[in-house]
Protein backbone atom coordinates (compact mmCIF):
# COMPACT_ATOMS: atom_id res chain seq x y z
CA UNK A 1 0.00 0.00 0.00
CA UNK A 2 1.24 3.60 -0.48
CA UNK A 3 0.58 6.93 0.89
CA UNK A 4 -0.75 9.72 -1.17
CA UNK A 5 3.03 11.73 -1.69
CA UNK A 6 4.76 8.23 -2.55
CA UNK A 7 1.17 7.40 -5.32
CA UNK A 8 1.86 10.79 -6.39
CA UNK A 9 5.44 10.49 -6.79
CA UNK A 10 5.16 7.31 -8.42
CA UNK A 11 2.35 8.91 -11.38
CA UNK A 12 4.18 11.87 -12.04
CA UNK A 13 7.66 9.81 -12.30
CA UNK A 14 6.62 6.18 -13.70
CA UNK A 15 3.51 7.87 -16.25
CA UNK A 16 4.66 9.05 -19.49
CA UNK A 17 4.14 12.32 -20.73
CA UNK A 18 2.67 13.68 -16.93
CA UNK A 19 3.25 17.05 -15.99
CA UNK A 20 1.04 16.90 -12.75
CA UNK A 21 -0.83 15.38 -10.19
CA UNK A 22 -2.93 15.60 -7.48
CA UNK A 23 -5.21 13.66 -4.79
CA UNK A 24 -8.44 15.78 -4.54
CA UNK A 25 -11.80 15.98 -2.19
CA UNK A 26 -14.17 16.89 -4.55
CA UNK A 27 -17.22 17.78 -1.61
CA UNK A 28 -14.45 20.56 -0.68
CA UNK A 29 -12.71 21.26 -3.81
CA UNK A 30 -9.83 20.72 -1.44
CA UNK A 31 -6.04 19.15 -2.41
CA UNK A 32 -4.82 16.83 -0.66
CA UNK A 33 -2.01 16.85 -2.36
CA UNK A 34 0.07 17.85 -5.40
CA UNK A 35 3.22 17.48 -7.24
CA UNK A 36 4.17 18.89 -10.44
CA UNK A 37 2.68 21.64 -12.49
CA UNK A 38 4.61 25.39 -13.23
CA UNK A 39 4.28 28.44 -12.76
CA UNK A 40 1.73 28.74 -14.85
CA UNK A 41 -0.23 26.12 -14.56
CA UNK A 42 -1.50 26.13 -10.59
CA UNK A 43 -2.32 22.34 -10.01
CA UNK A 44 -4.54 23.65 -6.66
CA UNK A 45 -6.55 26.08 -8.65
CA UNK A 46 -7.45 23.17 -11.57
CA UNK A 47 -8.60 20.50 -8.49
CA UNK A 48 -11.12 22.65 -7.33
CA UNK A 49 -11.97 23.88 -11.00
CA UNK A 50 -12.26 20.16 -11.72
CA UNK A 51 -14.42 19.03 -8.98
CA UNK A 52 -17.09 20.95 -10.60
CA UNK A 53 -16.77 19.19 -13.55
CA UNK A 54 -17.35 15.81 -11.29
CA UNK A 55 -20.32 17.15 -9.66
CA UNK A 56 -22.12 18.19 -12.83
CA UNK A 57 -21.42 15.13 -14.06
CA UNK A 58 -22.68 13.30 -11.04
CA UNK A 59 -26.34 15.47 -11.24
CA UNK A 60 -26.26 14.53 -14.67
CA UNK A 61 -26.01 11.24 -14.17
CA UNK A 62 -28.87 11.72 -11.34
CA UNK A 63 -30.60 13.58 -13.34
CA UNK A 64 -30.80 10.74 -16.30
CA UNK A 65 -31.45 7.69 -13.75
CA UNK A 66 -28.06 6.16 -14.26
CA UNK A 67 -26.90 4.26 -11.66
CA UNK A 68 -23.36 3.44 -12.73
CA UNK A 69 -20.40 4.18 -11.04
CA UNK A 70 -17.91 6.71 -13.35
CA UNK A 71 -14.61 4.99 -13.31
CA UNK A 72 -12.60 8.67 -15.20
CA UNK A 73 -13.19 11.35 -17.14
CA UNK A 74 -11.26 12.64 -19.82
CA UNK A 75 -10.44 16.09 -21.08
CA UNK A 76 -8.48 16.65 -24.41
CA UNK A 77 -6.83 20.11 -24.55
CA UNK A 78 -4.77 20.93 -28.10
CA UNK A 79 -1.50 19.96 -26.19
CA UNK A 80 -2.64 18.42 -22.95
CA UNK A 81 -4.73 15.88 -21.62
CA UNK A 82 -6.59 16.16 -18.03
CA UNK A 83 -7.59 12.96 -16.45
CA UNK A 84 -9.87 12.85 -13.65
CA UNK A 85 -9.85 9.25 -11.65
CA UNK A 86 -12.63 8.61 -9.27
CA UNK A 87 -10.93 6.93 -6.37
CA UNK A 88 -13.18 3.50 -5.57
CA UNK A 89 -10.81 2.12 -2.87
CA UNK A 90 -11.29 1.89 0.84
CA UNK A 91 -11.34 5.44 2.67
CA UNK A 92 -11.11 6.77 -0.96
CA UNK A 93 -14.82 7.91 -1.18
CA UNK A 94 -15.05 11.21 -2.31
CA UNK A 95 -11.58 11.77 -3.51
CA UNK A 96 -10.08 11.62 -7.31
CA UNK A 97 -7.40 11.60 -8.72
CA UNK A 98 -6.32 14.14 -11.26
CA UNK A 99 -3.12 14.06 -13.87
CA UNK A 100 -2.15 16.19 -16.21
CA UNK A 101 -0.34 14.81 -19.52
CA UNK A 102 1.66 16.37 -22.72
CA UNK A 103 -0.29 15.00 -25.49
CA UNK A 104 2.70 14.74 -27.58
CA UNK A 105 4.60 12.36 -25.21
CA UNK A 106 1.33 10.61 -23.40
CA UNK A 107 0.08 7.35 -24.24
CA UNK A 108 -3.26 7.67 -22.91
CA UNK A 109 -3.97 4.25 -22.93
CA UNK A 110 -1.03 3.39 -20.72
CA UNK A 111 -1.37 6.55 -18.86
CA UNK A 112 -5.04 5.31 -17.39
CA UNK A 113 -4.02 2.14 -17.03
CA UNK A 114 -1.07 3.04 -14.79
CA UNK A 115 -3.08 5.65 -13.09
CA UNK A 116 -5.85 2.82 -11.97
CA UNK A 117 -2.65 0.44 -10.41
CA UNK A 118 -1.75 3.11 -8.69
CA UNK A 119 -5.26 3.54 -7.54
CA UNK A 120 -5.51 0.42 -6.49
CA UNK A 121 -2.03 0.57 -4.40
CA UNK A 122 -3.17 4.13 -2.79
CA UNK A 123 -3.82 4.10 1.09
CA UNK A 124 -5.85 6.95 1.94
Amino acid sequence: MANTETALKEALTSIEGATGVALVDYTSGMALGTMGGSKTFDLNVAAAGNTDVIRAKMRTMEMLGLKAEIEDILITLSDQYHLIRLLRSRGGNGLFLYLVLDSSRANLAMARHQLRRIEEELEV
